[in-house]
């Protein structure tokens, strides 16, 4: 039985223009007698970049893989154009060299091996991975890692990106730098981007968008704006603003 509250209507299907959106609407997901999602409404428009915050088990990574189409909603509608699901952890094939982890995304769509280290390879100058091409993932730093597993939804060639809290195992110097790097990624390489996190400066500093929600069954109960100009900073003001209004909406004191 659908949640209270949500449509019985139940769809997931791609947007018809193609343009890399995703569209979420009333939608209710559960597991057993636990309720996850329920009522939840949620737009990106292509290659924008929304950042959703919330406490633990509001169903965060349960809407990434309804997005990813990894899982089906009880109640509401699912469209989004194709995407690509980048887990918390790397997941990267401990036998395989970083130039073969990154190219599984072309194996996937049908490309032969050196085809698809030919492909990759121009790409790990670009992410800072330059003479790293024949490491094994246990010698990569762990920011490195995170690069080639990046890499590999990239070449996906999947218009929408989910990142499940990428940078969650990084130590926080490490984190920091891998923020401001994938925000410069982006700006090279857009994307429709919905990412989760625990970080509410980090969602701040990497989004157009901060969407709160509550504590299970997860709802939206906040859409914030962040019309700022990039590179963002910690301790701008105009940043520590809003990074008090999310942690107001999660009924966190700042």
């Amino acid at each position: 039985m659908p949640a209270k509250g949500a449509t019985e209507l139940t769809v997931r299907a791609p947007l018809v223009d193609g343009g890399g959106g995703v569209w979420v609407d009333s939608v209710a997901r559960s597991f057993g007698q636990l309720c996850a999602l329920e009522g939840l409404s949620l737009r990106v428009a292509p290659h924008e970049v929304v950042a959703v915050v919330g406490p633990s088990g509001c169903g965060k990574t349960t809407l990434l893989e309804l997005i990813c189409g990894l899982q089906n909603p009880d109640a509401g509608t699912v469209r989004a154009d194709p995407a690509a699901l980048m887990p918390q952890r790397d997941l990267l094939l401990p036998w395989l060299s970083a130039l073969d982890n990154a190219g599984l995304a072309l194996r996937a769509r049908g490309a032969a091996r050196t085809q698809a280290r030919a492909r990759a390879a121009p790409w790990f100058e670009r992410f800072g991975l330059e003479g790293f091409e024949d490491t094994r993932p246990a010698q990569l730093s762990g920011g490195m890692r995170q690069r080639v597993s990046f890499l590999r939804s990239l070449l996906s060639g999947k218009p929408v990106l989910a990142l499940d809290e990428p940078f969650a195992s990084l130590d926080a110097i490490t984190r920091l730098q891998m923020q401001g790097w994938l925000s410069e990624v982006l700006a090279r390489e857009p994307r429709t981007v919905v990412l989760v996190t625990h970080d509410v400066e980090e969602a701040v500093v990497l989004g157009d968008r901060v969407v709160v929600l509550s504590p299970r069954p997860g709802r939206a109960v906040a859409d914030i704006e962040v019309e700022l100009t990039r590179p963002r900073h910690r301790t701008d003001p105009d940043v520590v603003a809003l990074r008090e209004r999310a942690l107001e909406a999660l009924g966190v004191g700042a």
